[in-house]
């Protein structure tokens, strides 16, 4: 027996459409047990200076965290946040963090946490690689497509 999604699309489609009139980049509207809220994500575009040529150095580090208020440039290794929630970079207060600038990590293997709605979720490495930037501290919020962490 199936039961009916108590979330009425209609209105999600309702709160959309008010973000693009406005300009607004979330609303949330809540009313009883139910809350819904609705984001969107502003993608900024950056220029990158031309490559440096073969004999350069070794590239520049990754910055550990953003400016406030500016977008994190786009890195191919950038793991975004796949919801909106409070990220956790351990599995509980007294443990050590799951990865630390600097680990090594495997496709698959879990680097953070994400809370919403009461539910821990996983949030696993895409690709193998070495952490070079983390970009949350443990129990921040953070919202859908934000950027967590880089590996490279």
């Amino acid at each position: 027996m199936a039961t009916k999604s108590p979330i009425d699309p209609e209105l999600v489609r309702e709160l959309a459409q008010l973000l693009n009139e406005t300009d607004l980049t979330e609303i949330e509207v809540e009313k009883g047990d139910l809350r819904v809220r609705v984001a969107r994500t502003i993608t900024a575009t950056v220029q990158v200076p031309a490559a440096a040529p073969a004999y350069a150095a070794a590239p520049a580090p990754v910055a550990a965290a953003p400016a406030e208020g500016k977008p994190a440039v786009a890195h191919p290794g950038t793991v975004p946040s796949p919801m909106v929630g409070t990220a956790y970079r351990r599995p509980s207060p007294d443990a050590k963090p799951f990865v630390e600038i600097g680990s090594v990590v495997k496709a698959g293997e879990r680097v953070l946490l994400v809370e919403a709605m009461k539910t821990f979720n996983d949030i696993v490495a895409p690709r193998a690689g070495t952490v070079v930037a983390i970009m949350v501290e443990d129990g921040q919020p953070v919202e859908y497509g934000e950027p967590l962490l880089v590996i490279e």
